[in-house]
């Protein structure tokens, strides 16, 4: 029997918090231990504010998306590989696991292009660097895959242009997992999944279709989770077996979910 694959979207609290990084090993190496395929995606907003206060730029966000300007790009990809993700290796390392650091960049993995970002209201909106995907070629996370490796992806890819584009991380996981044909995407956050009425803790939805997605968007769907939601749908319809929203700051969810078969966290369904 062929081993089943995970994709796991990493980001939130469970990121910038050293004890819960190492909780989070511990669930990974569990999961490989039970026969799984473990690939990571990560984004890092806290360290990428960090970084530009550091710089002294100013930070700029229309509709959740960051602008990003090429000084600030320089910023943030040095917060994504340099930081983000190396740390985020020494982990897992240390971790009995054999993880290896990757941006959408090696290889020529994952390729981009500018996005034309259209507002609210209806204006195209300049917002510098930011990309959108337009190929994946997963043969790199294949042979890694088989090798027993855990590759670690931060979400920066190059265009055709000879520019480099910072992507949200959500949107890069979800497509990340459609192209690597995962059986499950899981998306972590800093909550136990989506609520009707939140924190009731009665009104979690354990499970969500399409069509209910469209009918909480802007009301139970609101802020970052509105991306993280988009994600699992769009993994969902690009082939992926199964979505879910898990808390990362329990990290002992991630194996009660996969191995375990326990009813927690938010699954999506497309009907």
């Amino acid at each position: 029997m062929s081993k089943q694959r995970i994709l796991i979207k990493y980001g939130g609290n469970a990121m910038v918090n050293s004890d819960l990084q190492e909780e989070i090993a511990t669930q990974i190496f569990k999961l490989q231990q039970a026969g799984f395929e473990v690939i990571m995606v990560h984004g890092g907003g806290p360290f990428i504010n960090k970084a530009l206060e550091k710089a002294a730029i100013t930070t700029q966000f229309v509709d959740g998306l960051r602008v990003t300007e090429k000084n600030a790009f320089a910023e943030i990809q040095k917060a994504l590989i340099g930081e983000v993700n190396a740390d985020l290796i020494s982990t897992l390392n240390k971790n009995n696991l054999k993880a290896i650091g990757l941006s959408g960049k090696d290889a020529g993995m994952v390729q981009a292009k500018k996005l034309q970002h259209t507002s609210a209201n209806g204006q195209l909106v300049d917002l510098g660097l930011v990309g959108e995907i337009t190929e994946i070629d997963e043969g790199l996370l294949e042979t890694l895959c088989d090798a027993d490796y855990v590759p670690v992806v931060a979400c920066i890819a190059d265009g055709p242009d000879g520019l480099s584009y910072n992507i949200n991380a959500d949107t890069f996981a979800g497509k990340l997992a459609a192209a690597v044909k995962a059986d499950q995407f899981i998306v972590l956050t800093d909550v136990d999944g989506l609520f009707l009425n939140y924190p009731d803790p009665d009104s979690i939805i354990h499970e969500l279709n399409e069509s209910q997605v469209n009918e909480y968007m802007g009301k139970a769907i609101q802020g970052g989770m509105i991306p993280k939601i988009q994600s699992c749908v769009l993994a969902l319809k690009e082939g992926v077996k199964k979505s879910i929203i898990l808390n990362g700051t329990k990290p002992q969810q991630i194996a009660d979910y996969a191995i375990k078969g326990k009813q927690i966290g938010t699954t999506l369904t497309l009907k």
